[in-house]
């Protein structure tokens, strides 16, 4: 068997591509049906199907542990991360949020939600301890991928996880260089709680309570707009009043409408929850 038996036909990648954004919420243009085709088409081979629509029903009604649609997940994933990214933002959060909190008293809770192999929760990590806040600030990091959360945990990554500023202080002092590897520093590892979450599924959601800040970046672009405003509403739900919401530099939230209020900070842009009156 190849992947030629494996045709993906435009009614498959509907049902197929619709399946996967009931899910878990990504979705798929027409322009990117033949990338679909080779990424499910490989996944459905090694799984032993001789059909795409015979995999879509094993996974529509006979995957009871969705052990297999979490393999498919995992090959559709795109896990481009690395550390110091987008660090402006970042820093504004630490300033203007978590520090000011931190300093009057509170225990802040922060969530880096599909944070991938771990380099985004890490950087946060680094930046707070910088200030001398990392051990009362609680950071919950989640994502879909229980494999990119395995790597997340050890810690280890490649040299090029530090392509955008190689020679960035806190890596000197946070990021151990052994050759052409990495290691973070083992209190910036205690400090985060991993978890292996769906965005899509709200009762997951519910269980994490509140935070002071959720840092859910380049995923909203993933999503159509439909799926990225109630992703939004439920990110807002899980705020405290005054808490702030962090997107990537490519996406807004303006079009959504949502009732977090856009503040800028030198040039970056945190969405704040307003207190009920």
């Amino acid at each position: 068997m190849t992947m030629s038996n494996l045709v993906l036909t435009p009614p498959l990648f509907a049902i197929l591509s619709g399946f996967i954004e009931e899910r878990v919420g990504m979705s798929y243009s027409a322009s990117e049906q033949a990338l679909f085709e080779t990424k499910v088409g490989a996944r459905a081979l090694e799984a032993g199907f001789a059909s795409l629509l015979d995999y879509y029903y094993y996974l529509r009604y006979d995957d009871a542990d969705q052990s297999e649609f979490r393999a498919l997940v995992q090959t559709l994933l795109v896990h481009e991360t690395f550390f110091f990214r987008e660090l402006g933002p970042l820093r504004a959060a630490v300033s203007h949020l978590i520090t000011p909190r931190v300093a009057s008293g509170s225990r802040v809770r922060v969530w880096c939600a599909a944070c991938a192999t771990g380099e985004e929760p890490l950087t946060l990590a680094m930046l707070l301890a910088q200030e001398g806040v990392l051990d009362r600030v609680e950071i919950v990091a989640s994502d879909l991928s229980e494999a990119a959360l395995e790597r997340a945990r050890a810690g280890r990554y490649p040299v090029r996880a530090l392509r955008q500023q190689p020679n960035h202080p806190l890596a000197a002092r946070y990021l151990e260089r052994n050759g052409e590897s990495l290691r973070a520093a083992p209190e910036l590892l205690a400090a985060i709680d991993y978890c292996c979450l769906n965005l899509m599924d709200p009762e997951a959601l519910e269980r994490l309570c509140s935070f002071d800040l959720i840092v859910c970046r380049n995923v909203l672009i993933y999503f159509r707009d439909a799926r990225a405003s109630e992703l939004v509403q439920r990110l807002t739900r899980r705020l405290v009043p005054g808490g702030a919401l962090l997107v990537g530099a490519a996406e807004s939230l303006m079009r959504f409408g949502s009732e977090l209020a856009c503040e800028e900070h030198g040039g970056a842009f945190l969405y704040v929850k307003q207190a009920t009156p």
